[in-house]
């Protein structure tokens, strides 16, 4: 047994020290990109649904822009809000130099369900080449349309940006750290061309792949929305492009609490069910390392697992650090043995969460 662990433990420490060796390389070799000329008429998604209190913080984001507010068409879709998500948007933009709808979504279009139907409702009243879609909680930064378009080459349906949780509390900090690290490790594999995941909070899509995949009321219904229609403009010939910079770096407002975090990640894990069997079988070797750990405690003792957990702390300490240098911010170091608490006790209530047959709610809805 502990032969097959010190092999495992091998095996782990030089998956993450490739990946991070690979970050660093990968992104210095990244060629800037031109945007186009003259610049295009854009459209922003954004569905909603009782976000009266964080709306407001979105759209002052998008007034903040450095792209002409003349070429810019911003489409809020209310999605049966029982709150006053409409009036704090539309006061939020009074007076915006744009052009601004806030549309109440009561209908339903084809096999969309929630937000994809919003999202549906708003791509037909577009009317422009290019939707950039986000979420209520986001705020983008000035430079968004410019650093996800300088993407969009001929061929490319989809154009995905980078998030960071921001928020003043320990959990929130968490949370920050943990997305960029997960992120962080999405664009080694991207870089290497092999399609995982598009973030529906901060995404390009061109109307061309959006209108090849038939639009949402046409794709099959999902939680996961974003990665339904990724995986669609894949089907219908569209490349990809995920980038790692400070000029598309959103900020997302904290999960408040445990419980809903737990909702979101097991949200999150119906689009990882369906990732090709080489990335799920990567994922579950990557993710069995506590059971590894807990394994080596039972035959090697508490001293052999402090040396492991230090030396991983140390490696996501580099891979941290590039992360979010990468994007322009100083890297939570001193976090990382609270990390690892927060990543076994996240990993280990997921798991239960997933096996147990309970429905989940997500924004007031409860899928099963």
């Amino acid at each position: 047994m502990l032969t097959f662990l010190t092999g495992y433990f091998i095996l782990w420490f030089l998956v993450l020290g490739a990946c991070t060796v690979l970050f660093a390389v990968q992104q210095r070799r990244r060629q800037r990109t031109q945007l186009p000329s003259p610049l295009p008429r854009v459209s922003i998604l954004i569905a909603a649904r009782n976000e009266e209190a964080a709306i407001g913080r979105c759209l002052a984001s998008l007034r903040q822009l450095d792209y002409p507010p003349e070429l810019v068409e911003v489409l809020l879709g209310d999605d049966a809000s029982t709150d006053a998500t409409r009036a704090v948007a539309e006061a939020a933009m009074q007076g915006y130099a744009g052009h601004f709808r806030c549309l109440t979504i009561t209908d339903v279009l084809g096999t969309a369900h929630g937000k994809s139907n919003v999202l549906a409702h708003l791509a037909h009243q577009a009317t422009t080449d290019y939707f950039f879609i986000t979420d209520a909680d986001i705020a983008v930064p000035r430079t968004w349309i410019q650093g996800l378009l300088a993407h969009a080459q001929p061929g490319v349906g989809t154009v995905t940006g980078i998030t960071l949780v921001h928020g003043p509390r320990l959990f929130h900090r968490l949370q920050g750290l943990d997305w960029l690290l997960s992120l962080g490790l999405v664009q080694v594999v991207s870089d290497t061309g092999a399609p995982v995941t598009a973030m529906g909070n901060n995404m390009l899509v061109t109307r061309e792949a959006y209108e090849a995949t038939g639009g949402y009321e046409r794709l099959p219904p999902s939680i996961t929305e974003d990665y339904e229609l990724f995986r669609a403009t894949l089907r219908h010939g569209f490349s990809f492009r995920n980038i790692f910079r400070p000029e598309v770096l959103a900020e997302s407002l904290p999960i408040p609490t445990f419980r809903r975090l737990l909702h979101q990640r097991r949200r999150w894990m119906r689009g990882v069910e369906q990732l090709p069997w080489w990335l799920k079988m990567g994922l579950a070797f990557y993710g069995s390392f506590y059971l590894a750990v807990a394994l080596l405690a039972w035959v090697a003792g508490p001293l052999a697992v402090a040396i492991i957990l230090g030396i991983k702390m140390v490696q996501q300490g580099i891979l941290a650090t590039l992360c979010f240098r990468r994007v322009g911010r100083w890297p939570p170091l001193e976090l990382l043995p609270i990390f690892e608490a927060y990543t076994l006790l996240l990993t280990v209530s997921l798991t239960l969460f997933r096996l147990l047959p309970l429905s989940f709610d997500w924004k007031g809805r409860r899928y099963s």
